[in-house]
């Protein structure tokens, strides 16, 4: 069961901080939930102390708050539900969740984004016309623009969200004029990056990649053993993917086109919702001339090249009329490296809804 107790701080917690928290539980089980929303709960008791904390698991498996209640047991009573996403309220493979929140005692619910989905909505209401007290909006742009965006996208256009990758230097370029480009980033940056890729559905690179630098392109912990969790790796492109190639093998898949559209039809048919493109700059030049981008993560070294490699190509010349804007929400930084989220602006999306 996804419970996490050793994330428990002492003391109390503002609403504000325990949402924090619940996103925090949320992160960890994403990438495991397809699909379900990777959803995190915290439970306050009434002195605002957290006694409970999950995660949703798999499919088939309870959803955060019932988890979370159960941890809390009889603390839980006269306290406080904080959940990412507002409490299911329809019979699926599990119970409603407002039903173990009623049952559980506690008085106040806080949910950060509202349940989009007509089937599973409507728990803000119940919850209310039994008396608990519902806030919503805590934290919901954060929530929004991180770990729920996929799924709320997925819900909105039932096409998988693309998030573009990319690594590079200063003055925006992937590798050196001869080619080389080990290592540009940072020993933390690579670090992040297969955290990222565990907590993806599916990871998307063109076959000229896969034939000049052979990647594996699993999720690897800093051991060199394996995520429990692995995404869905599709090479796409004409070019023949070698048998010997080490992206072949279970969970692997390639995709014979050039037309990225095509790609998110035949991921969108498969039920991906999470999608990660990690290169090269072509294709990642392909996606974004399509309109297909809709975040992404740029990690930045401080170098700079002169001449090589740029992190997107699209083989032809542009002017600042070609370019796809994007709105900041992330900037830290990683060792010696910047990282940088940005997703794309509600106007952009109007051609995908």
């Amino acid at each position: 069961m996804p419970t996490f107790p050793e994330m428990i701080p002492g003391g109390s917690l503002s609403v504000d901080q325990a949402m924090r928290l619940a996103i925090a539980a949320a992160e960890r089980v994403r990438g495991t939930t397809r699909p379900n929303p990777p959803v995190g709960c915290v439970v306050l008791d009434r002195a605002g102390v957290p006694v409970g904390i999950a995660g949703t698991e798999p499919p088939g498996g309870p959803h955060a708050e019932p988890q979370a209640l159960a941890m809390a047991g009889a603390r839980a009573a006269g306290g406080t539900v904080v959940v990412t996403l507002e409490p299911c309220h329809h019979q699926g493979k599990t119970p409603p969740c407002t039903g173990a929140v009623w049952e559980s005692g506690v008085r106040h619910v806080v949910y950060g984004a509202a349940d989009p989905n007509p089937v599973a909505s409507g728990g803000a209401e119940w919850l209310r016309s039994k008396g608990l007290e519902v806030r919503t909006g805590v934290l919901s742009e954060e929530i929004s623009d991180g770990v729920l965006r996929p799924w709320l996208h997925w819900q909105r256009t039932r096409t998988p969200h693309i998030t573009l990758k990319t690594a590079g230097t200063l003055d925006g370029l992937a590798a050196a004029s001869d080619g080389s480009s080990q290592w540009i980033t940072s020993e933390q940056s690579r670090a992040r990056v297969h955290v990222d890729r565990s907590r993806r559905d599916a990871i998307i690179v063109g076959t000229g990649t896969v034939l000049a630098d052979d990647p594996r392109l699993t999720a690897r912990l800093p051991d060199g053993s394996l995520h429990p969790h692995q995404p869905l790796r599709v090479a796409v492109g004409h070019g023949l993917v070698p048998e010997s190639a080490k992206i072949t093998g279970e969970n692997f898949r390639q995709i014979q086109t050039r037309d990225m559209e095509q790609v998110v039809e035949v991921l969108a048919d498969l039920g991906v919702i999470d999608v990660l493109i990690e290169g090269g700059p072509r294709i990642a030049g392909a996606f974004v001339k399509a309109g297909l981008v809709d975040a992404v993560e740029s990690y930045v070294a401080p170098s700079l090249l002169g001449a090589g490699t740029a992190v997107v190509d699209f083989g032809e010349p542009t002017t600042l009329t070609d370019r796809t804007q994007f709105r900041t929400t992330l900037v830290k930084q990683l060792g010696d490296d910047i990282f940088i989220t940005a997703v794309r602006r509600s106007s952009e999306y109007l051609h995908r809804s």
